[in-house]
């Protein structure tokens, strides 16, 4: 059985937060090179997910395509979206026979659609999470099931504190008042997805210290790709002495063996459509 999805459609949501700095940027190439953690450490999701051969899945933030192919291979049919174009477009390049589009959680226009949906390290970035709901209902079939994980309450709290308290200390200037995440609760996240008719089957929050690449450059690497708005507002040679306090106070606690070792906190979901 062959799948034709339907052309992307998308209407302005209420309000959207899908990347990692205010412009909504993401530099493919260093998310690779310096960042493959994100995929790699989840890899184990897929078989969470066990998709069937035929079966229709969406992986949704699919970032440059290793997880989606990697579902692709149990004979799934898969579309991967993803906001940032330059994302799509390294996961065309490197998995041409995959179908990759762009889109995200707030503007997809899927009805009932897919027999699963699948998504790893993204919807702590999308706000509003109950119009994400919303719309994961809407894309799955009738028994249709999610598989997700994302960051939860507590997640690299150690890292923003210090950047938070590193740019109070080095610029006199608060930090941007709106976070850059949504990081819920265990149950703050179940209530969320049944509210909107997905039945939560299996829940888990766990610690999962995340070794950074890239050596003592590593916690600048993370801060670059993930928490550019933490810095917003600040010159490259302010951003700098940002981050050099930062890696001073936390160096005692995060960095070892020659690595810095983020304090990641992550939740597993798994849901079904239940109406």
């Amino acid at each position: 059985m062959r799948y034709s999805y339907p052309e992307m459609r998308s209407d302005p949501p209420e309000q959207s937060i899908t990347g990692p700095n205010p412009s909504g940027g993401w530099d493919a190439h260093l998310y690779d090179d310096k960042h493959a953690f994100v995929w790699s450490m989840s890899s184990d999701l897929v078989d969470m997910l066990a998709p069937q051969p035929g079966e229709g899945v969406l992986d949704l933030g699919c970032g440059t395509g290793h997880l989606t192919a990697k579902i692709a291979e149990c004979g799934a049919v898969t579309l991967g979206i993803d906001s940032a174009e330059s994302m799509v477009r390294h996961a065309q390049q490197r998995y041409p026979r995959l179908r990759f589009e762009t889109g995200d959680a707030l503007t997809m226009d899927f009805d009932q659609q897919f027999d699963a949906i699948f998504s790893n390290a993204v919807l702590h970035w999308i706000r509003p999470p109950e119009e994400a709901a919303r719309r994961m209902h809407r894309a799955l079939k009738p028994g249709g099931r999610l598989v997700a994980e994302l960051g939860t309450h507590g997640n690299v709290r150690r890292l923003v504190d210090a950047i938070t308290a590193a740019r109070e200390a080095v610029t006199s200037a608060a930090p941007p008042a709106e976070a850059p995440w949504y990081f819920p609760t265990l149950a703050q996240y179940c209530s969320l997805l049944e509210h909107h008719g997905l039945d939560v089957t299996y829940a888990l929050a766990f610690d999962r210290p995340t070794p950074l690449d890239g050596g003592d450059a590593g916690m600048r690497n993370w801060t670059q790709m993930f928490g550019d708005r933490l810095l917003h507002g600040l010159d490259e040679k302010s951003r700098d002495a940002v981050i050099a306090v930062a890696e001073q106070g936390l160096r005692p606690a995060l960095f070892h063996d020659g690595r810095w070792v983020a304090d990641y906190r992550r939740l597993r979901v798994a849901a079904f459509r239940s109406r």
